[in-house]
């Protein structure tokens, strides 16, 4: 008997290893359901489309695997934009399938029908809709490929219902050939040769670093690297965890809310080596102004990227790890050159130093009101080193990069490109699917966190024990602070007039709630969250109008920072 589509498609998601499923049924992904019913790939039922999404994203940025993802057509599938976008931005790899009314119907704006090829084309990096059965195992053979090769992301397949019911030969191919679809993985040999020559000749070098070389899986050859040159490194938001940060090469984050020493000393700098990043705005400020003395080599899978934003004195695409790798072996044949470079950066260290002790990262302390710093520093002080953390968007996301330190890659997550309130809960809960014996811990602010709330019940029903460190200063705080800094502190609809019982919360969903008012109650109330099984919201009411800072205001140069309110 031949299989039909719904059969088809849950024996190609386990021919490319897929081992877990977010989702929500609907009418017009039934039969994939009734076929679910008797697999072996385990289901996560999320509580919102969005939230399986993000869940998917997270299980991906903390496992390096694709993340699946089925939702039903009309509102299911549209509720999956938010999550695509995501994605998108920041380069997971996540197949999403969503269900589709039956082909005759289609453009008769029948019962739950939506465009999703129309809609979810800016936001992905391939979609299909699948018209006929006998092109299924094709298109999701292809649809893997290209969400994991060259730079990642998110590939949509819109299935309509009546090719989930067609049957014919199920033949999965061995293959995929894609004509005009050719990704760059080795490193063309000469400009890694210039590159050499530009690295020996520095006399003020830094690396920068971006969420590609968390992608790539390059942060071994990311720390030999930096460690041969003895290049200072700095990183992005999506790149925190690819650098150890109390290695004494690393500056930090840069940009918007980096460090004085990072901003000053690519600033400063002769060259920069740019490293799967993509020069986004948060992290140049003024560009007239961004890096204004030094050559730039721009190294990136994606050519697209190169030259967008910024000039780029040497260009070299290909894969992260194969370029660095180049790289290393090239610099280490360079004998006595490099040592010498070393010994002529050496000045450069030390001016680094001379910032970095009179301009450290800061804030200060309060016996009294629990200051959110010191909140993020003694979570750190208390989990262990391949703890995973996620973030959602906000104060409490800038607080988390900059006290937060990080050891291992693949343990921070959170929404860089698209800055999506509510990412960070459905994202811990994706990790802790991935990892079910690590410490997975989403740090949030009061506003992101009732974006996706409801995420509380997938976890209780799970048995997830993500803890959720809420920061809770009843602000959207960091459009309040830019209220406070840009608009005369006008705070227009950034106070949160009804504050929640966050503990009563948690305790509805059947979880645990702990609350602390004051800074002697931080470290044992996150002590004993760390030792409670199951799910736990720990409430900490933080000073209400804390500034992140340092901060480059908007339209600024990287060194023109706010350093204190």
């Amino acid at each position: 008997m031949k299989p039909t589509g719904s059969q088809i498609l849950l024996e190609c998601l386990k021919q490319e290893g897929v081992d877990t499923i977010f989702g929500y049924p609907g009418g017009a992904v039934i039969n994939i359901y009734n076929d679910l019913f008797d697999s072996d790939i385990h289901h996560v039922l999320t509580r919102h489309e969005q939230a399986a999404v993000h869940a998917a994203d997270g299980y991906s940025r903390a496992s390096g695997k694709a993340g699946v993802v089925i939702a039903t057509s009309g509102p299911g599938a549209t509720n999956t934009v938010t999550g695509l976008a995501t994605a998108y931005m920041d380069s997971i790899p996540l197949v999403v399938i969503t269900g589709q009314v039956p082909t005759p119907l289609i453009g008769n704006d029948a019962f739950q029908e939506a465009d999703m090829i129309g809609i979810s084309r800016p936001i992905t990096k391939h979609n299909y809709l699948v018209r006929d059965v006998r092109d299924l195992a094709r298109t999701v053979k292809q649809a893997f490929y290209i969400a994991r090769t060259g730079r990642p992301g998110p590939v949509l397949i819109d299935l309509p219902k009546d090719v989930q019911i067609d049957t014919t030969n199920f033949i999965y191919p061995e293959k995929v050939e894609l004509a005009g679809y050719k990704p760059t993985y080795g490193a063309n040999h000469r400009q890694i040769d210039k590159a050499v020559k530009m690295i020996l000749s520095a006399q003020k070098p830094v690396v920068y670093v971006g969420g590609g070389a968390v992608l790539a899986d390059a942060a071994a050859e990311l720390k030999d690297f930096a460690e041969m040159v003895q290049a200072p490194v700095t990183t992005t938001l999506m790149a925190k965890s690819a650098f150890p940060t109390p290695h004494p090469l690393c500056l930090g984050l840069l940009g918007m809310h980096g460090t004085y020493y990072a901003n000053m000393a690519v600033t400063n700098s002769d060259l920069l080596i740019a490293v799967g990043a993509r020069f986004d705005d948060r992290v140049t400020g003024r560009i007239a102004t961004f890096a204004p003395h030094a050559k730039i080599i721009h190294i990136d899978i994606d050519p697209t990227s190169i030259k967008k934003n910024v000039r780029v004195d040497l260009p070299i695409v290909g894969n992260l790890r194969d370029v660095l790798q180049g790289l290393i072996a090239r610099l280490a044949s360079s004998g006595g050159e490099l040592s010498k470079t070393v010994e002529n950066t050496a000045p450069w260290r030390d001016e680094i130093s001379a910032w970095k002790a009179s301009h450290p990262m800061s804030y200060t302390p309060s016996k009294t009101v629990i200051k959110p710093q010191f909140v993020i520093e003694k979570i750190r002080e208390l989990t262990a080193e391949d703890a995973i953390i996620s973030t959602e968007v906000g104060q409490h996301q800038m607080w988390t990069a900059q006290f937060f330190d990080f050891y291992q890659p693949r343990t921070f997550l959170t929404s860089g490109g698209l800055g999506t309130m509510g990412f960070g809960l459905p994202a811990a809960l994706g990790a802790q699917v991935a990892y079910p014996d690590r410490q997975v811990i989403d740090i949030s602010g009061d506003g992101s966190f009732q974006m996706n709330s409801q995420e509380l019940a997938t976890l209780v029903q799970y048995r997830l024990p993500v803890k959720i460190a809420i920061l809770n200063n009843n602000f959207l705080g960091m459009v309040r602070q830019w209220q406070e800094m840009f608009f005369d502190r006008r705070y227009s609809q950034t106070c949160m007039e009804l504050p929640i019982d966050f503990v009563k919360l948690a305790e509805a969903y059947g979880a645990v709630g702990m609350r602390a008012e004051k800074t002697d109650e931080v470290e044992p109330l996150i002590r004993k969250a760390l030792e409670t099984p199951g799910p736990v919201i720990m409430e900490f009411k933080v000073s209400r109008e804390e500034n992140v800072l340092p901060m480059v205001p908007p339209a600024a140069g990287l060194n023109e920072m706010v350093l204190a309110s």
